[in-house]
C-alpha cells in the first residue's frame, strides 16, 4: 500500500520515535513534582517550549502545549472570547474551517454569539474585501484557517489579521496544515492566537500546542488547572512534547529544499492526469497561495468514495477529505465553501504527498486514476447499450 493521505497524519519520524523513548524511561517525572527528578522533567519542558518558541519566532510565555490541533482550537477561541477587546457577540469565520472550530462555533451560537461564515472564491481563497464588509461595530474575533487541509490554498492571514489587529479584534488561526511546512514568522507576531499540532510533522499524534499573545489576559475555560499556568488541566506529556520539538527542528530545517520538490512532485501528478484533463478539476490558487503538498480535485461523473475505494483495492491510500469529519459521511466542508452542489460534493477526493512519496509513485497514482476512469466510463457505455 503506498500512502498519499499525509494531510491526515504523518508517520513518526525516527529519531523524534527515540527521543520520545527516551524520555519516557529516563526523563519520567511529573514536570509539576517538586522533587528532582520532577525539576529535571520540567527543565526539559521549558527547553523544549523555548525552541519551539525560537522556530515560530514568538514569546515562550505564550506558548501552551495541549492535545493536539482540536483541542488547541477549542481552547483558542475561548480564551481570546474571555478577553475581547471591545463588547460584542459577533464572529467571523470560514466556511471550510477544521470540524474542531465548527463545534466551537456551534456552542457558541447556541449561547447567543452571531456567526457569520464566509465562502471561497474560485481559488478557494476567502476574499478580503468581503471579510472587511462582514465586519460590525461588534465584532470582537476572526478565526481563519491559515492552509485549508482540503484543497491546501493559503489564505493571506498577514493581510487579514493585521485589519483585524487595527480594528480592535482578536484573530485566530488554525496552523496545523501550515506548521512546519512554509515560514511562519512574518504571521506570528500579528495574530492574537494560533494551533499547531505534532502528527501532521512526523511528530507523535495525541500532542500540539497554542499560542496566545501574552498581552491577552485570558481566563481558563476550566477553572482550577495547575499545569500549563492554568491554560488545560492534565499531567503533561512530556515524551511527546520533546518529540514533537525534535521534529518540528527537522521539518522546518529542511523547509524551503522540500517545498521545491513538492512542487515538482505535484506538477508530475497533475500532468499524469492530461488522458482525462476534460473531466478534472483541481482546486487550487496561484502558485504563492498554494501548498503543493495537497491537492484537492474532483472527476465529472465519478464517486470519490467509489474513487477512493477503487485506489485502495489497487495499492494506493488517498482520501475524500479530512478525516476528522469521514466519520460523520459528510462532504468535505471546502466543497460548501466552494459553492459546490451536493452531486458534485460527492465527487471530491484528496491527495497529499509527503516525504516517502516518490515521483514514479506519485506518477503511477496517476496512471491508475486515468484506468479506473476511463474503465469507468466503458462499463458506463456498455450499461447505456
Amino acid at each position: 500500500m503506498i500512502y498519499f493521505d499525509f494531510a491526515a497524519t504523518t508517520p513518526m519520524d525516527y529519531e523524534a520515535a527515540e527521543v520520545y523513548i527516551k524520555v519516557a524511561t529516563e526523563i519520567f517525572g511529573n514536570t509539576s513534582s517538586l522533587h528532582d527528578i520532577g525539576g529535571q522533567a520540567q527543565t526539559l519542558l521549558e527547553n523544549c517550549r523555548k525552541e519551539l518558541a525560537a522556530l515560530l519566532d514568538v514569546d515562550k510565555k505564550g506558548l501552551y502545549f495541549t492535545s493536539g490541533g482540536s483541542e488547541s482550537n477549542f481552547l483558542a477561541i475561548e480564551a481570546l472570547l474571555s478577553s475581547p477587546l471591545k463588547n460584542g457577540k459577533h464572529i467571523i469565520a470560514g466556511m471550510a474551517e477544521h470540524s474542531s472550530v465548527h463545534g466551537v462555533l456551534t456552542r457558541l451560537e447556541r449561547l447567543g454569539y452571531e456567526i457569520t461564515l464566509l465562502p471561497f472564491n474560485s481559488k478557494g481563497l476567502i476574499d478580503q474585501e468581503q471579510l472587511i464588509n462582514s465586519i460590525k461595530p461588534e465584532t470582537i474575533l476572526v478565526a481563519l484557517q491559515h492552509i485549508n487541509s482540503e484543497i491546501g490554498t493559503i489564505q493571506p492571514i498577514k493581510e487579514m489579521a493585521g485589519f483585524c489587529k487595527a480594528n480592535r479584534i482578536h484573530f485566530h488561526s488554525d496552523f496545523v496544515q501550515s506548521f512546519g511546512k512554509i515560514n511562519l514568522k512574518k504571521i506570528t507576531p500579528i495574530v492574537s492566537s494560533f494551533s499547531f499540532s505534532g502528527h501532521k510533522i512526523y511528530g507523535p499524534k495525541g500532542i500540539g500546542g497554542v499560542y496566545l499573545n501574552p498581552s491577552i489576559p485570558w481566563k481558563p475555560f476550566f477553572p482550577d488547572g495547575s499545569h500549563e499556568s492554568g491554560f488545560r488541566p492534565g499531567t503533561l506529556n512530556l515524551p511527546a512534547i520533546a518529540a514533537m520539538t525534535i521534529a518540528a527542528q527537522k521539518i522546518i530545517r529542511n523547509m524551503e529544499e522540500d517545498l521545491s520538490k513538492f512542487k515538482s512532485k505535484r506538477k508530475a501528478f497533475i500532468e499524469a492526469l492530461e488522458p482525462i484533463k476534460n473531466r478534472v478539476k483541481v482546486y487550487q490558487a496561484d502558485d504563492d497561495s498554494q501548498l503543493p503538498t495537497i491537492i484537492g480535485m474532483r472527476i465529472t461523473g465519478i464517486e470519490g468514495q467509489w474513487l477512493m475505494l477503487e485506489c485502495n483495492r489497487l495499492g494506493f491510500a488517498i482520501s475524500t477529505g479530512s478525516a476528522c469529519q469521514i466519520g460523520m459521511q459528510t462532504p468535505a466542508k471546502v466543497t460548501k465553501a466552494l459553492g459546490l452542489n451536493d452531486e458534485e460534493a460527492t465527487e471530491f477526493i484528496r491527495i497529499s504527498l509527503g516525504h516517502s512519496s516518490k515521483i514514479e509513485d506519485i506518477v503511477r497514482l496517476g496512471e491508475t486514476i486515468v484506468g479506473i476512469v476511463q474503465s469507468f466510463k466503458s462499463v458506463s457505455v456498455i450499461l447505456r447499450n
